[in-house]
């Protein structure tokens, strides 16, 4: 797959003072933010602080309230739905529970969305095996979701995030329900796309422990794994976190300064 692709804007994504509500909630109350192009941001809170409505602002499936969205130079809350076609196609989305097709063997969930931008046949073959050699599952062409364990389906849905070379891609808790090994499995994979392909992500979690895998490890091309950053080591995991509380940023940092915060509140988060 092709490096991902600088467009010359200055961030991959920025909110500016977006309000949100539900009828009577607020769900996000003047959230600001910046994704810079390669880096990765942690989404952290408890449930119901607007974690998944922040990927989907960004997709344009929801509208904020007030506020302005900027998405790989474009402004989302500006933006006619034809519009926002054309800029999903530059994003990838991995959903909590896959969200693959029942009805739809490995090798056609992968190629759905070039099969919808009509993509020769030929490309679409090279580029799903591509993709699913990216997460380990090249064999898996003609075998269908249920033929697969959880931890197989999140890498087919990775896959099929990845197949279209998305400048950003938003992950939705795409560790949830696996056991610890699996977990790191998949982790391990979004460090890789983050340090080959250069992907700029928001990525929602659960899991603290998969959070400062992302920090503190790096993808090493030559033993083709992930090894943890060597003590003293001068370097920049393009990985920060943002925690949210009460539809606000309580805090945003690296990993270092999110495990000193003295935030009495962050302390027993990090607890947990």
């Amino acid at each position: 797959m092709s490096e991902t692709r600088q467009n010359g804007t200055a961030k991959a994504v920025v909110f500016e003072n977006v309000s949100l509500r539900f009828d009577e909630q607020v769900v996000l109350d003047g959230l600001s933010f910046e994704l810079e192009h390669g880096a990765t941001k942690v989404l952290l809170g408890i449930a119901g602080s607007g974690k998944t409505t922040i990927l989907k602002l960004t997709l344009g499936l929801l509208r904020p309230d007030s506020g302005r969205i900027i998405v790989l130079g474009e402004e989302v809350t500006a933006m006619r739905e034809t519009q926002l076609f054309e800029l999903r196609r530059r994003i990838g989305m991995v959903f909590q529970e896959s969200a693959l097709f029942d009805s739809l063997p490995v090798e056609d969930n992968v190629a759905f969305r070039l099969n919808e931008e009509k993509v020769p046949q030929a490309e679409i073959r090279q580029r799903v095996l591509e993709a699913l050699r990216f997460v380990e599952m090249e064999h898996s062409l003609k075998l269908f979701p249920a033929e697969l364990s959880g931890g197989m389906r999140r890498r087919v849905a990775i896959a099929r995030a990845i197949v279209s070379n998305p400048e950003v891609l938003l992950y939705d808790s795409p560790t949830a329900g696996l056991d610890p090994v699996t977990s790191t499995t998949i982790v391990e994979l979004l460090v890789k796309q983050r340090d080959v392909y250069k992907t700029s992500a928001l990525l929602v979690t659960h899991r603290l422990q998969d959070a400062f895998t992302m920090a503190t490890h790096y993808f090493n091309k030559e033993k083709n794994k992930m090894v943890e950053v060597p003590r003293g080591w001068d370097w920049d995991s393009k990985t920060s976190f943002l925690v949210l509380k009460d539809g606000k940023s309580l805090f945003e940092g690296d990993a270092a300064e999110i495990a000193n915060s003295r935030s009495e509140y962050i302390r027993e988060y990090l607890a947990l």
